[in-house]
């Protein structure tokens, strides 16, 4: 064989070795970068993102999009790399996003309860903003329970047996009165449906000596309409400040966004509390690449967010729901709203 050529080929040996490796060979990271944006005023799969059925609901303009951080798992050396290099992407090891102790199936339906449960303190966050008055409300209806058929999500009980309930303690007390086998009257009111009133008879618990009804409730503020969040497959709980703002825009005369696109994210808690976030410079290059001039930033966040600051995108520090309106407000008429 000519010198030559062995030689070339003992070169391209470890080239073509090193190039099976890139393609081959996986990596404990999981890369996260800028997810997708959602304009929560919009429209997504022909439905409002965030629909309201049974009250007036007022023109809005602008956007007021809410961003996520997208995960990228299974990467071969050569993707880490390319990601890395790219210098949008971070590289985490694994274990920090899919502990070892839970399954893939079991971090996601963690991750879409977190979502769902975000929905709900939107929900709640926003009403109690715009001043609905209290009651006690029907969080979840077990399957097979007593209350199954009978009583839905968001129905407000007013009374049992005739008995007022202004609040979960009352409600308790006349439960604890109960026992199984016991039927009781309920009066409710449901949404988008006149008052009404059901028998139920009260099964057992080994958790409790008193009667079972198989609900759970809280005390919240409730309106007499519907409100309902048509964004599937995006987990967790960052969301909630944006699904608020929505909400208010949409139930308010005015416009929050004043014809910007204003983005951000947060966790918002039932009355009001807007909590910290992960991968907010992730959210912030999302934002700019949909064109936000404005992103609302958990007052927590904002040592970090400014480490990230693009030019030309404001960074509003928030605490609360009626911060964020504030700063939305404060930015439409001219004025300087709080910042990072």
């Amino acid at each position: 064989m000519n010198r030559r050529i062995l030689t070339l080929i003992v070169a391209l040996v470890p080239i073509m070795a090193f190039g099976v490796l890139l393609s081959v060979v996986r990596v404990p990271f999981v890369s996260l970068g800028p997810g997708p944006t959602f304009d929560t005023l919009g429209q997504i799969d022909g439905k409002d993102v965030v629909a309201i059925e049974g009250a007036e609901v007022y023109p809005t303009s602008g956007q007021l999009n809410m961003t996520t951080v997208a995960q990228r798992d299974g990467l071969t050396l050569g993707q880490a790399l390319t990601l890395w290099m790219s210098g949008r992407e971070q590289l985490v090891p694994r274990d920090l996003v899919y502990p070892p102790d839970k399954s893939r199936e079991e971090i996601e339906q963690a991750n879409t309860r977190d979502f769902r449960q975000s929905e709900d303190s939107a929900e709640y966050a926003a009403l109690s903003y715009l001043d609905y008055p209290m009651a006690v409300t029907v969080d979840s209806v077990e399957e097979s329970g007593p209350s199954a058929g009978k009583l839905r999500d968001g129905d407000a009980i007013d009374a049992v047996d005739g008995r007022p309930v202004a609040n979960l303690d009352e409600f308790q007390a006349v439960l604890q009165e109960t026992k199984p086998g016991d039927t009781i009257v309920i009066d409710y009111r449901r949404k988008n449906a006149p008052p009404g009133a059901v028998a139920v008879t009260l099964g057992e618990n080994p958790d409790r000596e008193h009667g079972y009804l198989g609900i759970g409730v809280l005390d919240a503020p409730w309106a007499p309409f519907e409100i309902t969040f048509n964004l599937a497959n995006v987990g967790g709980p960052s969301a909630g400040m944006v699904f608020s703002l929505a909400v208010i825009d949409k139930l308010t005369e005015g416009d929050l966004a004043g014809s910007r696109v204003v983005a951000g994210s947060g966790t918002i808690t039932g009355d009001g509390q807007v909590g910290s976030i992960g991968g907010i410079t992730h959210k912030m290059a999302a934002a700019a690449d949909a064109g936000a001039t404005v992103f609302l930033v958990p007052a927590e966040n904002c040592v970090e967010a400014k480490s990230a600051q693009r030019d030309g995108m404001e960074l509003v520090r928030v605490e609360t729901l009626d911060d964020a309106v504030t700063a939305l407000n404060t930015l439409s008429a001219g004025g300087e709203p709080p910042r990072c």
